[in-house]
C-alpha cells in the first residue's frame, strides 16, 4: 500500500475516527485504526464493538492495501508532523510516515483480524440542518446522568413528530427539554442515543449543512458528509417526564439572563456540594435575593431587580445545577415558574422553547 495526503486533511479524519478506538479492550486490533487505500479513496476505520465510525477521503493513492496502526501513536504522530504532504508507505508488517524531513516506522496489526464494519437494516431516518441539530445537543445532553445504574438516564430521548424535533434529557435531579420546528412532515422517529456519543457529533466542524440520523432495531446509525457513525441505542422505557411539567403556577419570576448567572456565580463562591443557593423572591419589592451559607467558609447574598407576578417564594437549588442550566441560556431574559419553594423549578426561554427544570433542595 502506498499513498500520499495532506498533513492537516489526514489528521483532521483522525481527530474523528480515532474516538471510536477502544482504550482498554483486551484485543489489541480493537486499539486500532484499519486504513484502506483503494481507487483513488483513502478510508479509515475504527470500533470498540459498541461504537464503529468511518471516513473516506480523497488521497493520492499509488498502490492499494490495508492495514491497522495502533490508533494513539498514529494520531500523535500525524498531529505533530509539519502542514505539508504525508507519505505513506506499508509493506512487511511495518507502516513508513515520511513528511518533509521526519520520518517513522509504526509496527501493524494484521487487517483481516479487524471486525467488519456493520451492514445495517434502516427502519427509519431524519435528515436535520447541522447548526440547529448541534446547538439542541450542547444545551441537552449535558443533563444526562453519569451514573451507569440507570443506563436509560445516560441517553437523551430524540423524537420527531409531525414536523417538530424535541429533545429531552433528565438525571433525575434536573431536566431539560427543547423542541423546534423541523422539515420533516412526513417522518417519525422516536430514540434514545447515548449522550455522550451526541456530544461527540455535535461537536464536529460544522463544514456540512446537514446531519442524518437512520434508526435499525437497536443501533442509531449518523451520517455526516463523509463520516459515517452507528452506536448502540439505549433500550428501555424513558421516564414520564411531563407530569413533572404544571400547567400552572403560583408565581412567575422574569430576570436579565446575565443578572442572574452573574450572581448566582458571586455567590456560589462560599457555596460547597452541599451548600445550595437560595433564593428569596419579594413581590412587593420586585426583587429576588441569591444567598448561600458554608459553615467553614462563610456567607454570601446579592439583590437583583426581577418582574414577579403571584406570590412570594423562598426556594434552594444545588449551586451548580442552576449556573450549568443558566449557561445554556442565550435570551437576554429568563422566566423562572414556580409552585411554592418545595416543588421543582422551571427556568423557561423567553423567546423561544427551552425548558431547564431543577429540583429544589429542602431549606432547613
Amino acid at each position: 500500500m502506498k499513498f500520499s495526503i495532506n498533513q492537516s486533511e489526514l489528521n483532521s479524519v483522525l481527530g474523528v475516527v480515532s474516538k471510536g478506538a477502544a482504550t482498554r479492550s483486551t484485543l489489541p486490533i480493537l486499539s486500532g485504526i484499519l486504513i484502506k487505500a483503494s481507487q483513488g479513496t483513502l478510508t479509515l476505520e475504527a470500533t470498540d464493538m459498541d461504537q464503529s465510525i468511518r471516513c473516506s477521503t480523497a488521497a493520492l493513492i499509488e498502490e492499494d492495501g490495508e492495514t491497522v496502526v495502533p490508533a494513539r501513536l498514529l494520531s500523535d504522530v500525524i498531529k505533530n508532523l509539519p502542514d505539508a504532504a504525508i507519505h505513506f508507505t506499508y509493506s512487511d508488517d511495518s507502516a513508513t510516515i515520511i513528511c518533509d524531513t521526519s520520518s517513522f516506522s509504526l509496527k501493524t496489526l494484521d487487517a483481516e483480524d479487524f471486525p467488519g464494519f456493520p451492514e445495517i437494516e434502516e427502519v427509519s431516518s431524519i435528515n436535520l440542518p447541522f447548526k440547529s441539530f448541534s446547538t439542541l445537543v450542547k444545551r441537552i445532553a449535558r443533563v444526562v446522568s453519569r451514573d451507569d445504574s440507570r443506563p436509560i438516564l445516560s441517553g437523551v430521548l430524540i423524537e420527531v413528530q409531525d414536523g417538530v424535533l424535541k429533545m429531552v434529557a433528565t438525571d433525575s435531579y434536573r431536566l431539560a427539554l427543547e423542541e423546534i420546528p423541523v422539515d420533516q412532515t412526513n417522518s417519525e422517529f422516536s430514540a434514545v442515543i447515548s449522550g455522550s456519543f451526541l456530544i461527540d457529533l455535535a461537536s464536529l466542524s460544522p463544514e456540512y449543512e446537514t446531519i442524518e440520523l437512520a434508526l435499525s432495531e437497536n443501533q442509531i446509525i449518523a451520517r455526516y458528509g463523509n463520516y459515517t457513525f452507528i452506536n448502540r441505542r439505549i433500550e428501555g422505557n424513558y421516564p414520564n417526564y411531563k407530569q413533572l411539567l404544571p400547567e400552572s403556577t403560583t408565581t412567575q419570576v422574569s430576570f436579565s439572563t446575565k443578572q442572574i448567572l452573574d450572581a448566582a456565580k458571586r455567590v456560589s463562591l462560599v457555596s460547597n456540594n452541599t451548600s445550595p443557593i437560595r433564593l428569596d423572591i419579594h413581590s412587593a419589592s420586585q426583587t429576588t435575593q441569591l444567598s448561600s451559607t458554608t459553615q467553614d467558609l462563610g456567607a454570601a447574598q446579592e439583590t437583583i431587580s426581577s418582574t414577579i407576578e403571584g406570590e412570594d417564594v423562598q426556594i434552594a437549588f444545588n449551586a451548580h445545577y442552576l449556573i450549568d442550566g443558566l449557561t445554556s441560556f442565550t435570551d437576554k431574559e429568563v422566566q423562572l415558574d414556580l409552585q411554592g419553594g418545595v416543588k421543582p423549578g422551571i427556568f423557561k426561554s423567553k423567546e423561544g422553547s427551552f425548558i431547564y427544570l431543577i429540583m429544589p433542595v429542602r431549606l432547613s
